[in-house]
């Protein structure tokens, strides 16, 4: 069976879409064995993909094929994630940090606290 990657990506629920899947690999955010792979590319098992999905680097090892979509919970078996804990770790803080509150009827920064948002979230 051969399987073109934006499909395989899109039967193993990395993407929703297979376009969303293409899209990807025309901008250079899907490696294969670390070379940037176009949507066309053939997958074969063993093979280590690299996803660039925001922020987050996945890296996947393909364990077999398919080109069908499935639920959720039968999809392990044709994937292994193998991304660093580290790599999950850092994104997790990122977003706690970005995260901003502000109490209900205080309104808009001003022009200073905003400045001094900024200074905090990006120094």
């Amino acid at each position: 069976m051969e399987v073109r990657i934006d499909k395989w990506l899109w039967c193993v629920r990395i993407y929703k879409t297979r376009n969303q899947a293409t899209e990807d690999c025309r901008a250079g955010k899907i490696k294969i064995n670390g070379i940037p792979s176009k949507a066309s590319h053939i997958v074969k098992i063993g093979e280590v993909i690299e996803v660039q999905i925001e922020q987050l680097k996945k890296i996947l090892l393909v364990k077999n094929l398919l080109d069908k979509r499935l639920s959720a919970k039968l999809v392990v078996d044709f994937v292994e994630d193998q991304t660093p804990t580290e790599e999950i770790e850092r994104l997790r803080i990122a977003r706690k940090t970005n995260f901003e509150k502000r109490d209900r009827g205080v309104g808009r920064p001003t022009k200073r606290e905003r400045r001094d948002i900024e200074k905090f979230k990006y120094e």
